[in-house]
């Protein structure tokens, strides 16, 4: 048995980041290995490459491999090897010059890459959003609160801007990143592959190799005790999540039936209060926002590493790497679902405004029509630039 989501609704969308991506990922690493081989030895490897097959091989001996070696490849390459020998294919060039770490961390970076990547689109979508509701609704008068109470004058938009500028940070930071391959061999050095193909630096050409076929960038170096790559990317997971968790926990309160300011498109049920709709996907968004910042710890505690390849420490990262790049996905989703029946209601929250006294008579409208103009302007300008740039590889 294996977990479907019965309990997950922070990480509701799996897509990419489930054990078959992984180990699909871990065989397009293998299959890209041969290929680049191919290219630096002058061998026709193509055919070895197009016989690995993910969807073949038996979960439950992977399974098995890796309580017994506490890592998947060990397993996984001598099935890789079986499926080669049963097509009538050499199979000494598989894995050559590799190691574990090799392949799991190069994997690891696929799935990053892509389960983020979709995030950005999903992110795209929800600031577009926010940028038209920031837009639309910059003379729309409300109270803003500090520390849980009414504090003075504001608009919607400029709070619909503010969760505009969550976006586009969250965006920035994954455009910032880069999803290095790895390829050292035992200790990082490169020197099996510079002994497999007699020449030295070959290591080198077939990093650079590995890396083009697989759309990764070439670090030019071994980091497999150096964790800065994977720091890079959780952190950047955590900056997703914590913005969409700031819009979500504000949409929360704001939608509480007493406070009325904020409208939902639709909800979920609940089993004993049939009248109920719940905020659902601003519940998954606090879920996951509630959950990434330990994971995160697990991280950069596993990033204090230690000999060529740490003892557990780097084991102990492969599920919290993962789990954030997921969240982050997954959130985004939400995210881009909640924003897209999200109204404001004017008038409920011009009632408001006008029974909160002192408080709702600073700033003058016209200084604060002012602000909002600037503010929401700032914000949206800032999302068209980062929204029209692009991930790196």
């Amino acid at each position: 048995m294996t977990d479907w989501g019965l309990l997950d609704p922070g990480a509701a969308d799996t897509t990419g980041t489930d054990d078959d991506a992984v180990l699909a990922a871990m065989v397009e690493v293998e299959r890209a290995l041969l290929r680049a081989w191919g290219s630096e030895l002058d061998e026709f490897l193509e055919p070895q490459a197009d016989a690995l097959d993910a969807a073949a091989l038996e979960r439950p001996v992977l399974v098995e491999g890796v309580v017994r070696d506490a890592v998947p490849v060990v397993a996984l390459v001598p099935v890789l090897r079986a499926q080669l020998d049963a097509a009538g294919l050499a199979s000494d060039r598989l894995h050559l010059g590799a190691t574990s770490q090799d392949v799991v961390d190069t994997a690891l970076m696929l799935v990053a890459r892509d389960a983020l990547r979709a995030s950005r689109t999903a992110l795209v979508t929800v600031g577009a959003r926010l940028a038209a509701l920031a837009d639309a609704e910059r003379r729309a008068f409300r109270i803003a609160r500090s520390v849980a109470r009414h504090a003075e004058a504001s608009t919607f938009g400029i709070l619909a801007a503010g969760w505009l500028d969550g976006v586009s940070s969250a965006i920035e930071a994954i455009d910032a990143l880069t999803f290095p391959v790895q390829f050292g061999g035992a200790v990082g050095t490169g020197t099996a592959a510079d002994a497999a193909a007699d020449r030295p630096g070959a290591g080198e050409a077939v990093r650079a190799e590995l890396a083009s076929r697989l759309g990764l960038a070439d670090p030019r170096r071994s980091w497999h005790a150096e964790r800065t790559p994977v720091l890079a990317v959780a952190a950047a997971s955590s900056s997703v999540i914590a913005a969409l968790g700031r819009f979500a926990g504000d949409v929360t309160l704001l939608s509480r039936e007493e406070l009325g300011e904020v409208r939902l498109a639709d909800g979920g049920g609940s089993s004993a209060m049939p009248h109920k709709r719940n905020p659902v996907d601003a519940v998954a968004l606090t879920a996951a926002a509630v959950e990434a910042p330990g994971l995160l710890q697990v991280v950069v505690s596993a990033g204090v590493a230690g000999d060529e390849r740490p003892a557990g420490r780097w084991h102990a990262e492969w599920m919290p790497l993962r789990r954030l790049v997921r969240l982050a996905r997954s959130a985004s989703s939400a995210a881009a679902r909640l924003v897209e029946g999200l109204e404001f209601d004017v008038d409920r929250a011009g009632r408001t405004l006008a029974g909160a006294g002192p408080a709702g008579e600073r700033p003058d409208r016209g200084v604060l029509a002012a602000a909002s103009d600037r503010i929401v302007d700032r914000a949206v300008a800032r999302f068209t630039s980062v929204s029209e740039g692009g991930p790196r590889p």
